[in-house]
């Protein structure tokens, strides 16, 4: 199997940064920590009420991410707003996500199947503006042919309720291992770059990574979490150690 990329989302710096209202603990200083301690890109979600990245940390972390020849992944939902922010930054990579403002954090996969006649339209936008176009999608085949539909070149599975089964010791945990990995193949099969993410820590990326097509993992509440009690960068190590045994590397 290939080696496996890891995205490091720094998000949830930016939400204790935004706490006390202060100007730290800056994301941008995490993201080069991340970078410096083995984390092949960086992913943030400017969501539409800014309550974690602002539109001064995108700005900010375009310009550190293509200085340090990494790919920022911009999370984004499907508004006119965030498209006029992509396309002014021009990110590597940007991964379409569902949105409400209510939810804690993402709560499912985009409806792509259903949001059709503006995704389809976006996606052609974005990629025509030379940035590569994910899809966050539960592991759902319709979604996933929605998504190749639309154009995009990447699916991203979320593997949130894989995480939770797991920590809570669901006998369902099985079945939704083996569903991430049907929706991988047939993710592949339609010619679709496979990513994973949400809810992943150190007990649950081996089994995902075990699951060959996926290609990248985005990791970001769990282990800005764990850098609390020792430190980020050797989170990341661990992190990618976890993810090279998995793969034999």
């Amino acid at each position: 199997m290939s080696l496996l990329r890891l995205g490091v989302n720094i998000d949830h710096v930016a939400t204790i940064r935004n706490a006390r209202g202060a100007d730290y603990p800056d994301p941008v200083r995490a993201a080069e920590l991340a970078m410096a301690a083995g984390a092949d890109g960086i992913t943030a979600h400017l969501r539409e009420d800014r309550r974690h990245i602002s539109d001064s940390d995108i700005e900010a972390l375009a310009v550190i991410t293509r200085k340090r020849g990494r790919p920022l992944n911009f999370e984004m939902a499907v508004t006119a707003e965030m498209e006029t922010i992509a396309l002014r930054h021009r990110p590597h990579a940007i991964c379409l996500v569902p949105e409400r403002r209510e939810e804690v954090t993402t709560e499912g996969g985009l409806d792509v199947a259903g949001g059709h006649n503006s995704i389809t339209p976006l996606v052609a936008r974005l990629a025509a503006a030379g940035m590569r176009i994910s899809c966050f999608v539960d592991a759902d085949p319709v979604q996933i042919a929605a998504a190749k539909a639309a154009g995009a070149q990447v699916v991203e599975l979320h593997t949130g309720a894989y995480c939770d089964a797991v920590r809570e010791g669901s006998p369902l945990a099985a079945g939704l291992l083996e569903k991430l990995s049907a929706s991988a193949r047939a993710a592949h099969e339609l010619g679709l770059e496979v990513h994973a993410g949400h809810g992943i820590d150190f007990e649950t990326v081996k089994p995902i990574v075990a699951i060959p097509e996926i290609m990248e993992l985005n990791i970001g509440h769990f282990m800005i979490g764990e850098a609390i009690f020792t430190g980020l960068a050797p989170v990341i190590q661990r992190m990618r150690a976890l993810m090279d045994e998995a793969r034999g590397v």
